[in-house]
C-alpha cells in the first residue's frame, strides 16, 4: 500500500507542476506559460501519459524499482532541477551552441535518461517531464505539457532495466525493437525528404518548421543508432554502460513519439509529418547524445559510488 501511495504522489504532484505552471500563465497573461491552441487536449494527453506509468506500474507493482522514499524524492528534485536548468542554457539563447544542418543539440536529455537508469523510473519519470515543463517556462518559447509528459516518459524506460532480474536477458530484445524502429522512420524520411522540420527555429525570421528538413536532421536517427550500436558492443562487458544506453534508445523513441503523435490531433499533422517533421528532428540528436553522454554519467556515477564504498 506505502508503494501505491506513494506512485500516486508522484504523479499527482508531476500533475500538479504541469497545470500549475499553466494556470499561472493564463492567471497573468504570462505569454511564455501559455499552450497554444487546444489546451484541453494537451491537458488531455498529459492524462494519457500518466495512466501509461500508472497501468505498468500496476503490472509491476511487486518489484522493488517502483519504491518512493525520501532517496527518490531528493533525486527527483534534483533530476528536474537539472534538467529545467540545463535545458535553459542549451537552447540557443543562453549559450549558444550550433545547429548543424537543422541538427539541434540538445545534450540535457542525458539527465532524464541517467537519473531513471541510476535511480528507478519514477525519478527519471518526474525528472524529465517537470524538468522540461520548467526549462520551457524558463525558455519562452510557449508550453507544450505533451512533450513534457514524452520527455518524462524517456526517463520512466530509461529506468525499466530495474525492473528485471537479469539485466542482460533484455538488451538484445531491447536493442532489436529499437533498430526495427529506427528503420521505419528512416525509410519514411526517405519516402518524404521533402517535408518540413517542423522543430527548427529559423532566427532571421523568428518562425518555427517554415525550413525543408535536411539531410544531416534527417539521418541524424541513423547516426545516433550507429553510436549505440558501438557503445554497446564496444562496452558489451560493462553491462552497466551497455544497458543504460540501449534502455535510454528506446526510451528516446517511445516517449518522442508520443509526443509527436499526439500532434496528429492537437496541431491537426498528418502522421507522416509528425514523425518525419517532429519525430526525426528531436529523437535523432536525443539519441546521439544518449551515445555519447549517459556512457559518460554512468562511469562518473559508479567511481562516486566506489569512492563512497557503496
Amino acid at each position: 500500500m506505502k508503494k501505491i501511495w506513494g506512485i500516486v504522489i508522484a504523479l499527482i504532484v508531476t500533475l500538479a507542476f504541469i497545470w500549475g505552471t499553466i494556470l499561472i500563465g493564463n492567471q497573468f497573461g504570462i505569454e511564455r506559460l501559455q499552450t497554444g491552441e487546444n489546451p484541453l487536449l494537451r491537458f488531455a494527453f498529459v492524462i494519457v501519459g500518466l495512466l501509461i506509468v500508472l497501468v505498468l506500474f500496476l503490472f509491476t507493482r511487486e518489484n522493488q524499482a517502483w519504491v518512493v522514499g525520501t532517496r527518490q524524492v531528493v533525486w527527483m528534485a534534483i533530476g528536474a532541477a537539472l534538467y529545467a536548468v540545463f535545458s535553459w542554457l542549451f537552447n540557443g539563447t543562453v549559450f549558444v551552441v550550433p545547429s548543424v544542418s537543422q541538427v539541434a543539440l540538445r545534450p540535457a536529455i542525458a539527465i532524464p535518461m541517467f537519473f531513471g537508469y541510476a535511480f528507478g523510473p519514477v525519478v527519471g519519470f518526474f525528472s524529465g517531464a517537470v524538468g522540461n515543463m520548467f526549462g520551457d517556462a524558463l525558455t519562452g518559447f510557449g508550453l507544450s505539457p505533451q512533450w513534457s509528459i514524452g520527455n518524462g516518459l524517456i526517463g520512466l524506460v530509461a529506468g525499466l532495466p530495474m525492473l528485471f532480474g537479469d539485466k542482460k536477458k533484455s538488451l538484445n530484445v531491447v536493442l532489436i525493437v529499437g533498430i526495427v524502429l529506427v528503420a521505419v522512420v528512416a525509410v519514411l524520411y526517405f519516402l518524404n525528404p521533402t517535408l518540413q522540420n517542423l522543430t527548427y527555429y529559423n532566427p532571421e525570421n523568428d518562425t518555427f518548421g517554415e525550413t525543408p528538413i535536411s539531410l544531416l536532421a534527417g539521418v541524424s536517427i541513423l547516426i545516433g543508432l550507429a553510436l549505440v550500436l558501438i557503445v554497446r558492443f564496444v562496452f558489451g562487458k560493462d553491462l552497466d554502460i551497455a544497458t543504460a544506453v540501449t534502455w535510454s534508445m528506446l526510451g528516446n523513441i517511445l516517449g518522442i513519439g508520443f509526443a509527436a503523435i499526439s500532434d496528429i490531433w492537437i496541431n491537426g499533422y498528418p502522421p507522416v509529418l509528425a514523425i518525419v517533421g517532429e519525430f526525426l528532428p528531436a529523437a535523432g540528436p536525443n539519441l546521439i547524445f544518449a551515445a555519447i553522454l549517459v556512457p559518460l554519467l554512468v562511469v562518473a556515477y559508479k567511481a562516486v559510488q566506489r569512492q563512497s564504498g557503496r
